[in-house]
């Protein structure tokens, strides 16, 4: 299978995606949605996987969430083309017969931040950095950061880190409950490995009806998931959106004060 946007590999009972978009920060834009969906559908079907991997390339960064460059210009009718992407990755990611677990090597905010919410397990390195940025670019984290973030850490942290957009340590991360462990960069494939290794050992039928169960209540939120995408894709093209957008893009601090005016 050949992708642009992401490394994909099967060896030994381990399907391992690489977001391979280090100059952008592995950042997602169409495509990458695309390509997860369908490396993601592939390891499912594939009987000799019992484990799937997901990180980004180079050290810096997991994911950071969409590509401005590309969500800046979209429209109602655009943006809901983008978020129904998103919702069919995140959709395969939850169907999985098998756990997925997120390797997070630094930088995991905004979307990248929700895509590893919908990961089974996070591993991270010393270095990593996670939190949300929805408001500080007009946007809204509808795409699991709603919905599965406040069950994970509790309402009021989750409520803190969606409205504030501050960034979060790895040991902040393990103390909020976020992520499962915290490594030294140097040990973080070693410690990925002994983990897919050790679920590799258990029974592939109680992992998939185990992994069911503990999906169940947060599986019965999928309408908030689409009401959600309607909501904000009804903002793409405001000048609320573009203001926060295009300052981040210039790298300014953008002027929603106005709005309140």
């Amino acid at each position: 299978m050949k992708f642009e946007d992401i490394l994909y590999t099967k060896e030994n009972g381990v399907a391992r995606l690489i977001i391979n978009r280090p100059d952008k920060l592995n950042s997602f834009r169409s495509l990458t949605l695309e390509e997860l969906t369908e490396a993601f559908a592939d390891a499912d079907q594939d009987r000799q996987i019992g484990v799937t991997v997901l990180t980004g390339a180079g050290d810096r960064s997991f994911c950071t969430g969409g590509d401005i460059s590309e969500m800046v210009a979209l429209t109602p009718d655009t943006g809901l083309v983008f978020l129904r992407k998103c919702l069919r990755l995140s959709t395969t990611m939850r169907a999985l017969t098998k756990p997925i677990i997120a390797a997070v090597n630094g930088y995991c905010l905004g979307g990248g931040h929700e895509i590893h919410l919908f990961c089974d397990l996070t591993l991270a390195a010393e270095e990593a950095v996670f939190g949300q940025v929805g408001p500080t670019v007009g946007s809204v984290p509808i795409w699991g950061g709603t919905q599965l973030l406040p069950r994970i850490v509790g309402e009021k942290r989750a409520r803190e880190i969606v409205f504030l957009c501050q960034r979060y340590s790895a040991r902040e991360a393990l103390n909020f409950g976020l992520v499962n462990k915290v490594v030294p960069r140097k040990n973080l494939s070693e410690e990925v490995e002994h983990t897919a290794r050790r679920i590799l050992e258990m029974s592939p039928q109680a992992l998939r009806i185990a992994r069911l169960s503990l999906n169940f209540e947060a599986d019965l939120l999928y309408p908030s998931f689409l009401h959600g995408v309607e909501m904000l894709k009804s903002t793409y093209g405001s000048e609320e959106l573009k203001e926060g957008m295009t300052a981040f893009l210039e790298k300014r601090k953008p002027d929603f004060a106005r709005f309140r005016r």
